[in-house]
């Protein structure tokens, strides 16, 4: 952790800013929750328990400001609320995302899929491409597998 740290400090100060104690805090709570993609709320509870001293609003400001250092990228995956997500290291484009839309659970997909596509809109539509984001939204395989067994528990209920 200490040398993405230490990355992280390097990307900011290139863009002239500082890693500040505060900033830092949140880097690290990012960091320790890499996989959980958390709202800016979440963060600041988690920096809270910390250090007491931070203030919801700079949390709110270190992540805007990490999101426009393309630090971590802000995703919506629906229901209002906006996470974020560290983004990989020497990644040219945000990673995609299956949303389960029953239990809300987010898997990661680190294969860029897309080169292809990208290609033909580029050739297509003359466009310049920066980034791209894609979210699948549908069951998970645990939901899944929960459904079957209650379809079957129902059934052999039925039968009895």
């Amino acid at each position: 952790m200490e040398s993405r740290v230490e990355r992280i400090k390097k990307q900011l100060s290139g863009k002239g800013y500082k890693l500040t104690p505060q900033r830092e805090a949140t880097v690290r709570i990012l960091l320790e929750h890499e996989s959980d993609h958390l709202s800016a709320e979440n963060v600041f509870l988690l920096v809270k328990e910390k250090n007491s001293d931070i203030g919801l609003a700079t949390v709110y400001r270190t992540l805007e400001l990490l999101t426009e250092l393309e630090v971590v990228d802000k995703v919506n995956f629906g229901g209002g609320v906006s996470r974020f997500d560290l983004r990989q290291e020497g990644a040219s484009h945000s990673h995609h995302h299956l949303v389960c839309i029953e239990c809300g659970s987010v898997e990661e997909i680190l294969d860029d899929m897309l080169e292809d596509v990208e290609k033909e809109i580029v050739s297509r539509f003359h466009f310049k491409i920066k980034d791209h984001r894609l979210t699948f939204h549908g069951v998970c395989r645990v939901c899944q597998e929960r459904h079957a067994r209650e379809a079957l528990e129902q059934t052999q209920t039925q039968t009895v």
